[in-house]
């Protein structure tokens, strides 16, 4: 810190306001003059100042208040009928002989008369009215409480107001900062936290819940129950974390809203400035830039950090690159690295201890916020649903750095080719950790760069994430409002019994049923399987994304606004990006669970079922079910619905139909979809003009990308004629693949061997007979060549 203030890098006051808060008054009045001693030699203005400073800083009047200060803090103790303890007489004589009267100690008489007995006279003249010219704590402490009952916290409360106006006349002091905590519950590569240590001053860490805020106008869902849950374990983990650095977490319900709460702590503070990381959610940067805004008016100062995604959104532009692709994850890393913004940087290291205030501002229990609510029966006694959430994960910090650290040493090496397995870890498993900010994308992006094996595949996982809170910038209806105007039209089914046997993973499909009951009871699924069960709930159900959505920002701990209504709006034909696929709920287990491990985890009533029928039960003959435990339609759900050629094309033809009902919104030249752009857009595209076209006076429109099926047009609205199919039937992994073509080329290698010897034997063996010559013995040994059959189907089926 000294050659930062001789390179001019930091003023005077400044550095004497970071050894305020870092040593505490006490130690800076001790050792700060020795501190600056190596500058009287060089820098003598330098070291002038200072001392100027501190001797005004520690001056005649600057003691009396602190004495005035400690009187109000002893009468207020004598009133509350606490006995005096000699161990605490004993520490506080050892202060104030440390402070510079080492022959005084505390026997018998008053502490304060003791301790400094040359201000006891000014302090009699300044408040005369409440102490006399003898010890008044003594006297207290002989005489009997008259003061009632119904009066001491009304005295308490006023003394510490005007103590805390007494300690804050010092315009030196350094005013607290707030620490306002939302989605970056951690320690490690904080840009907030580091950010408020550079201020210099006392760190008041905070956290406001005001749920109809988070919530937003519209329906997102933003809090659900699991996400919530996990929001409360992620605090407790928090405020452990700054109990370790001398500080803690102060918990605020916003019953009115932030900025009021925020104001009040201010005023009970003194606190000069906010400090938070940045909230990306539409609603939300409203709410913020308005509470910046009036905060700002009444001088206080607002430092706001972006360390969420590796991109600020709101800085995302399309110009130089275009609008053509848009909702892609390339078109979206094209146009950051076009108009590039300020780098990401390294990470930040955790900070070993935080300055605290004088005092701390009044909170609440963090069970008040009601994030961990749990539901009563009828005779009151509590339903714990999270008891499997807590069994399956580690909410703390370092636990997310934990399973950082498992993933790059084992899973990141199958994650390329292997990530679709539901039967295995080969995932990380991170993405609670990222939502709530426990674990930074920067930190992650780093650490994984940093490992031996760099899978490219799971670093394209964060510009996902980044792609998906530039699309809910660019449309903040994006949650619950269809991108594509004519499938807003579309025909969906209305069956609460088929949206509640998909909810609670009874649809008589053991693959989804096995994936939503993993939800149910841990509040994950890894993304192939994400994308198995919207599959299934729109292209076979006919049910609406939004039930969907809904659902999985309930019960997902990772529940994201942005990215689940990105995912579900894809999926439901409606968004930017149309999924180039439908998953097949049967076929698809070939790819994420070839051998029904993971059906068994979560479906044990099936678990005795062979391989060939883990996943179709209902093919499986009766003889096997009775052998297996299994009851159709008993112990295991009936198929809530059997045709699903005959479902999926009555999905084609609802979407033919009303795409021919708004043709408006095809592009006549291209056949592909069109969806109205947002003014943010056309400013950027107004330079490439071709991309978009005019719709009327004020919407522009852009062709979109589209799935090949949809743009087909057959003669009639008959979907079986359609040549385009999106539905996976499974594949496997090119290195399974690898190892299936080997096996059959091998075996066929043999076969070609065999039928070779075998025609050379029975040449020869006519040769004799033609000639009359004894046949040659046939070697029966070990030698023999035996018929090796092709076992690409065994292998397959295995």
């Amino acid at each position: 810190m000294l050659r930062d203030l001789m390179l001019g890098l930091e003023d005077p006051e400044g550095f004497f306001c970071l050894c305020l808060s870092a040593l505490g008054e006490r130690d800076t009045r001790a050792l700060f003059l020795d501190l600056i001693k190596p500058l009287a030699s060089g820098h003598n203005q330098l070291y002038s100042q200072l001392t100027t400073i501190f001797f005004n800083y520690f001056s005649q009047e600057h003691e009396e208040a602190l004495e005035v200060a400690i009187a109000l803090s002893l009468y207020d103790t004598t009133h509350r009928d606490y006995p005096l303890q000699s161990s605490s007489s004993d520490q506080l004589a050892k202060e104030d002989s440390q402070a510079g009267d080492p022959e005084k100690s505390l026997k018998n008489e008053c502490p304060l008369k003791d301790t400094r007995p040359q201000r006891t006279t000014t302090i009699m003249k300044k408040d005369s009215n409440s102490y006399s010219s003898s010890c008044p704590a003594d006297d207290e402490l002989k005489k009997p409480d008259k003061m009632s009952h119904s009066m001491k916290p009304k005295m308490s409360r006023r003394h510490r107001q005007r103590k805390k106006q007494q300690l804050m006349q010092n315009p030196l002091a350094p005013r607290p900062v707030l620490l306002w905590f939302r989605r970056d519950l951690r320690m490690w590569d904080n840009p907030a936290l580091i950010g408020c240590l550079e201020l210099g001053a006392p760190i008041i860490p905070v956290f406001l819940w005001n749920a109809a805020e988070e919530e937003g106008p519209g329906v997102t869902v933003a809090t659900g129950g699991a996400s919530k849950y996990w929001l409360h374990q992620a605090l407790v983990c928090l405020n452990r974390s700054l109990e370790e650095c001398g500080s803690h977490l102060v918990f605020q319900k916003a019953e009115l809203s932030s900025l009021a709460t925020l104001q009040a702590l201010v005023a009970e503070t003194g606190a000069g400035a906010v400090v938070a990381t940045a909230l990306y959610e539409p609603w939300l940067r409203d709410r913020d830039d308005s509470v910046w805004a009036v905060l700002e008016k009444q001088g206080i100062k607002c430092h706001i950090y972006h360390s969420y995604c590796l991109r600020d959104p709101y800085t995302v532009s399309t110009k130089g690159v275009g609008l053509r692709g848009i909702g892609s994850v390339s078109h979206f890393m094209s146009c950051c690295q076009q108009n590039s913004g300020p780098g990401i940087g390294t990470p930040l290291d955790a900070p070993c201890i935080l300055p605290t205030p004088s005092s701390w501002p009044q909170g609440c229990p963090l069970t008040q916020l009601g994030l961990a609510r749990m539901p009563q029966r009828k005779d009151g006694t509590e339903i714990d649903w999270a008891v499997n959430i807590r069994q399956a994960w580690d909410f703390s910090e370092q636990g997310a750095r934990v399973r950082l650290e498992t993933f790059l040493n084992d899973g990141v090496y199958r994650y390329e080719k292997e990530s679709s397995r539901a039967d295995a870890s080969n995932t990380s498993s991170l993405s609670p950790y990222l939502h709530f900010g426990q674990l930074s994308a920067r930190s992650l992006l780093w650490d994984t760069r940093g490992a031996r094996c760099r899978p490219r595949k799971f670093q394209r996982k964060l510009a996902w994430r980044d792609l998906a809170y530039w699309q809910l910038s660019l449309f903040p209806n994006l949650p619950w409002e269809s991108l594509r105007p004519p499938y807003k039209a579309l025909r969906w089914s209305s069956d609460r019994a088929h949206l509640k046997a998909w909810q609670h993973g009874r649809t008589g499909y053991p693959l989804v049923d096995a994936a939503m009951r993993q939800l149910w009871l841990t509040g994950w699924m890894n993304n192939y399987m994400r994308h198995v069960v919207a599959s299934f709930l729109i292209a076979y159900l006919h049910i609406t994304w939004q039930k969907g959505y809904h659902w999985f920002q309930d019960t997902l701990v990772d529940a994201d606004v942005a990215i689940d209504a990105m995912m579900w709006q894809n999926g439901g034909m409606c968004g930017l990006d149309h999924w180039n696929f439908v998953m097949h709920p049967v076929d698809a287990a070939l790819t994420c669970d070839p051998y029904g491990n993971y059906v068994r985890q979560w479906c044990p009533e099936l678990k005795a079922l062979p391989d060939d029928f883990i996943h179709k039960p209902w093919k499986c003959p009766s003889s096997v079910l009775r052998r297996a435990g299994v009851v159709l339609g008993q112990n295991y759900p009936e198929r809530i619905v059997a045709d699903l050629e005959e479902r999926r094309a009555q999905s084609l033809q609802d979407v033919t139909l009303v795409r021919k009902r708004f043709s408006e919104y095809v592009c006549q030249q291209t056949d592909c979809d069109l969806v109205p752009l947002p003014a943010k857009l056309v400013q950027d595209a107004m330079g490439s003009g071709n991309d978009i076209i005019r719709h009327g006076e004020k919407e522009f429109l852009l062709p979109v990308i589209t799935r090949m099926e949809f743009k087909h047009k057959p003669k009639d609205t008959d979907a079986h004629n359609n040549p385009y199919s999106a539905v996976l039937k499974g594949y496997v992994s090119r290195r399974r693949d690898e190892k299936i073509a080997f096996l059959n080329e091998r075996d066929f290698t043999a076969s070609v061997m065999y039928e070779n010897a075998q025609r050379r034997e029975r040449l020869e063996r006519d040769h004799c007979i033609l000639e009359g010559l004894q046949c040659p013995s046939t070697n029966k040994g070990k030698g023999q060549h035996r018929n090796v059959r092709p076992v690409s189907g065994a292998v397959q089926r295995r």
